[in-house]
C-alpha cells in the first residue's frame, strides 16, 4: 500500500488524512498537538458561550475511526531537495509522497506580547476569557479589537474572526446590562476594512458599527504595542485595557528556512492541484501554501478542506490509477461565511459573479452553532457528510 505522510494536524491536514485513507493509501498524521483545535467556534470561547474542551477534537479519536497513523511530534526542518524532514524525538526521516499541512506563520509586529488574539495558540482563547471575565468583574474598560495587513499576500489577512468576537462581546455585555460602560473600538491598517467582502457587505458592517456605537481607527499602520497601548504610525495611540489583535499571516518559519519554493511572502508555491513546484509527490495545502486567483481571495477552512480532498484525489490518479483528471482548487475560490454575531449572523459570500452579505437575525447564530456539531460529528464518522458542507 502507497504511503502518505501529513504534516500537520489542523483542519486541512485532518482532511487529508481521512480521504487519503478513504482513496486507500497507508496514512501517517504528523502533529504537535494531540487535538485539532476548531478555529471557526473558538470565538465563543472568550465570550463563555462554548468551553475550550468543546472547541477540541482529540485526534487519537480520529485516527482510530479513520485508520490513519498519529505521531505527536514536532517537526524541526523540511528540506524538499532530498525530500527529508526531521522530528524533535522521530529524528530524520525520508518520505517520497508528503502533504505540507502546517499552517502559516505570523508577521511580527513590536510589542506584540502584550496582546491577545483569537487565531494564535488555542490557549490564547482562555486567555482572552480571563482578561474579559476580569473587566465584566469590574463592570467598566476600553477593549481594542483589529487584525495587521500584509500588502505582500492579501490573502493572509484575517480579519473576519476578528469581527465575529467583537460583536459577540457586544451582545455578551450587553446581555449583562453594562454594555454602556464598557467602551469598544476597532482597529486595521486598511481604510475599509473587509472591504474584499464586497460592497454590499462593507455598508451592512457600516450600519452595524454605526447602530452600535462601535468606535474605530482605520486607515493607519500599526507601528506597535505596548501596556495597554495601539501604537499606530503617526504615533498616535489607542489607550485600552484588553487588546485582541490577530496579525496577518505570513511564510511558516520552517519553510522559511527551507528550500522550498515560495513566494514573496514566504508561502509555498504550488500549481492549482496543490503539487509543490519542482517536487511531482510533495503537496501543500492550507494556509501554508500560495493561493493564486482574483485580488480578493482569502485563506479560508473551507478552502483548505477543499485543497486537501483535491490532493488525496489527485494522489490516487498519479499512485493508484484512479480514473478521472486531477482537480483543481481554482474553481473552488470563494469567500463563505456566517459571520456570528452572538444574536444572529450574517451570511457572506463571494465569487467571481456576486458579492453579498445576508442578514439571518438569530436563526443564524443556531445555523452556525449547528455547524459545530455537524462538523465535529462528521469527522468523528457518526453522521454522513453532506456535499459541499
Amino acid at each position: 500500500m502507497k504511503k502518505i505522510v501529513i504534516l500537520g494536524g489542523g483542519i486541512a491536514g485532518v482532511e487529508a488524512a481521512i480521504f487519503c485513507r478513504k482513496e486507500g493509501f497507508e496514512v501517517e498524521l504528523v502533529s504537535e498537538r494531540d487535538y485539532l483545535f476548531i478555529y471557526p467556534i473558538s470565538i465563543w470561547i472568550p465570550v463563555s458561550t462554548l468551553s475550550f474542551e468543546k472547541a477540541t477534537l482529540p485526534l487519537s479519536v480520529l485516527a482510530r475511526k479513520h485508520r490513519f497513523t498519529l505521531t505527536i511530534d514536532r517537526i524541526q526542518n523540511i528540506n524538499r531537495t532530498t525530500k527529508q524532514f526531521t522530528l524533535e524525538k522521530g529524528g530524520l526521516r525520508q518520505e517520497e509522497a508528503v502533504i505540507i499541512a502546517i499552517g502559516a506563520g505570523k508577521i511580527k509586529v513590536q510589542g506584540a506580547e502584550h496582546t491577545l488574539s483569537i487565531c494564535g495558540a488555542p490557549e490564547q482563547s482562555k486567555m482572552l476569557k480571563e482578561k474579559i471575565d476580569l473587566l465584566i468583574a469590574q463592570k467598566k474598560g476600553k477593549i481594542a479589537f483589529g487584525f495587521g495587513g500584509n500588502p505582500k499576500d492579501m490573502s493572509a489577512v484575517r480579519g473576519g474572526p476578528a469581527f465575529e468576537l467583537f460583536f459577540n462581546l457586544h451582545y455578551h455585555l450587553k446581555k449583562l446590562g453594562i454594555r454602556e460602560r464598557f467602551e469598544l473600538t476597532f482597529f486595521a491598517p486598511m481604510s475599509e476594512p473587509g472591504a474584499r467582502m464586497g460592497s454590499n457587505a462593507l455598508s451592512m458592517l457600516q450600519k452595524i458599527f454605526d447602530t452600535n456605537g462601535f468606535l474605530t481607527r482605520y486607515g493607519k499602520k500599526i507601528k506597535g504595542f505596548n501596556e495597554n497601548k495601539v501604537i499606530f504610525e503617526d504615533d498616535s495611540i489607542l489607550e485600552s485595557d484588553l487588546i485582541m489583535f490577530i496579525p496577518a499571516g505570513s511564510g511558516h518559519p520552517l519553510v522559511i528556512e527551507s528550500d522550498l519554493p515560495k513566494n514573496e511572502a514566504g508561502f509555498i508555491r504550488i500549481d492549482s492541484t496543490c503539487q509543490i513546484e519542482g517536487n511531482s509527490s510533495w503537496y501543500a495545502i492550507g494556509d501554508v501554501a500560495a493561493l493564486e486567483g482574483p485580488d480578493w481571495k482569502a485563506k479560508q477552512g473551507h478552502i483548505a478542506e477543499v485543497m486537501a480532498r483535491n490532493t488525496a484525489h489527485n494522489l490516487a490518479v498519479a499512485y493508484l490509477g484512479r480514473a478521472g483528471e486531477k482537480l483543481s482548487y481554482h474553481e473552488h475560490l470563494n469567500i463563505l461565511c456566517v459571520m456570528d454575531m452572538g444574536n444572529g449572523a450574517g451570511f457572506v459570500y463571494r465569487d467571481a459573479v456576486k458579492a453579498f452579505l445576508l442578514p439571518m437575525p438569530l436563526i443564524g447564530h443556531w445555523i452556525k452553532q449547528l455547524w459545530g456539531h455537524y462538523y465535529k460529528l462528521t469527522k468523528k464518522g457518526i453522521i454522513p457528510r453532506l456535499p459541499g458542507l
